[in-house]
């Protein structure tokens, strides 16, 4: 396959350059993303410097007009809302609300450990579904953590829980996993989109999945009463460090969410709302001597990977690289629907399982964009749709294949390292991997009975 792209690259010309694209740019195109992926899995180096090397040596080589690079290939879209949601979470984290929240929810249950293992998963599929993967287990790991301290039993199955129902709440809507928002803006998908289409399934998914998680560590959470009633003593409130900030964060994330959902008959953009929504609480609840302080609670490594991250697969399709693949994988399929909606849920399922699902799906948006144009197949493009759900939650379901298949199973991982109860790679697998599996299984058959049979992409 490649050794046909590459003998027939001197004919590939680039629709927007307009230009015949030589034999040497297609092979360092290809080399420099390999290199950079391969970099990027090893966590050897920064994943942003390296992105930002791969993206600038594309440049450098003209390989990638600059002037398309932050005009075309980074979808500032998707920058933007992240900047916004990053934002907002930064400053409501400070008035100390989330743990304020979790808190009350494990005390909720009474001490009883299943039940706050099933309250503390659904606080984390919540979370998951409007804030992203990684943020939501930074907040909730810790809180974790000290709920279990107090009633003397491990943290590992409640951590692992986590993991795994975070990574399937984050399907659920539009800014609940970096992937969704990465497909939103490609697809000018809305809010409403992912709450109609996915949010059911991924409810339903989540609620069966807890109550497997329910019932396999059924037997390993046992707590003494006296230690029950330590934990029913902690008063949520002192956790509360500004609660004029966390009344108006709470409000502030209330109308945003209403802007997600109106956001289309209004005229505006998902990262309009977000930024509209990080501006306001910065302006009614930011004094002016805590501004900068506002600015280092983003994650401008992630911000700063996005964009380097766009300009390498830029770079893949400048050269004609994704086109070639697009029609290589048509003619495995036939074009048939179904067989292509599975094979893209299936291979981005599994995939996610061992690479991160952020430049995994970066790669994948050129390939169904192509896939998309009306000349190589007529019948697709009109069900193009079906191939972004199945995009969609084959990415992100994927990532509880095992514990370094996203970034915020890591952060966990390195949480329970921290605390002096590590997580066991080939524990985690023995419940990861038919929970993935399920959850791959299941959404096969939705998407073949909802999105194809019945046509409801």
């Amino acid at each position: 396959m490649i050794g046909q792209i590459f003998a027939s690259a001197p004919e590939v010309i680039t629709e927007h350059m307009e230009r015949v694209v030589s034999t040497w740019q297609v092979i360092a195109a290809v080399v420099i993303f390999l290199v950079c992926y391969a970099f990027i899995i090893s966590e050897k180096i920064n994943r942003s410097v390296i992105a930002m090397v791969g993206a600038l040596l594309l440049v450098s080589l003209g390989i990638v007009d600059l002037h398309d690079a932050y005009t075309k290939h980074i979808h500032w879209a998707t920058i933007f809302l992240l900047l916004g949601m990053m934002i907002l979470v930064g400053i409501a984290n400070k008035s100390g609300i989330f743990q304020y929240i979790a808190i009350w929810t494990a005390k909720s249950a009474n001490g009883d450990p299943v039940k706050i293992l099933v309250r503390l998963a659904i606080l984390t599929a919540l979370g998951a579904a409007f804030i992203d993967n990684v943020t939501t287990v930074l907040l909730i790991a810790p809180i974790t953590i000290a709920i279990v301290q107090v009633l003397k039993i491990s943290p590992v199955p409640f951590l692992i829980t986590e993991i795994l129902i975070c990574n399937i709440g984050g399907a659920s809507t539009l800014v609940g996993d970096p992937p969704n928002i990465m497909i939103g803006a490609a697809a000018k998908m809305t809010f409403n989109d992912f709450l109609f289409h996915i949010t059911p399934f991924i409810v339903a998914a989540t609620a069966l999945t807890i109550l497997f998680l329910k019932f396999y560590y059924r037997k390993h959470l046992h707590v003494e009463e006296q230690y029950k009633q330590a934990l029913q003593d902690i008063n949520p409130r002192d956790y509360i460090r500004d609660i004029a900030l966390a009344k108006k964060s709470l409000f502030v994330f209330a109308l945003t969410l209403v802007g997600f959902m109106t956001h289309q008959f209004l005229g505006l953009e998902p990262a309009t709302v977000a930024m509209g929504g990080a501006t306001l609480l910065m302006l009614i609840g930011v004094k002016e001597s805590d501004m900068e302080g506002v600015y280092h609670t983003v994650e401008w490594i992630t911000i700063f990977f996005f964009a380097g991250l766009f300009v390498l697969v830029g770079g893949l399709v400048d050269v004609g690289i994704i086109e070639k693949f697009a029609k290589w994988t048509l003619n495995v399929t036939g074009g048939n629907l179904t067989l292509t909606s599975f094979a893209i849920l299936w291979a981005a399922g599994i995939a996610s399982a061992f690479v991160d699902n952020i430049p995994l799906v970066a790669t994948m948006i050129p390939l169904i964009n192509t896939m998309g144009d009306p000349a190589l197949d007529p019948a697709l493009a009109e069900h193009l749709r079906t191939l972004w759900w199945s995009l969609a939650l084959g990415a992100c379901l994927g990532g509880n294949g095992t514990l370094i298949a996203s970034s915020a199973n890591l952060v966990v991982a390195s949480v329970a390292v921290r605390e002096g109860t590590p997580i066991s790679f080939v524990e985690f697998l023995k419940i990861s991997v038919p929970v993935t599996l399920a959850s791959l299984a299941l959404a096969t058959l939705y998407v073949y009975f909802f999105f194809i049979l019945l046509g409801l992409a």
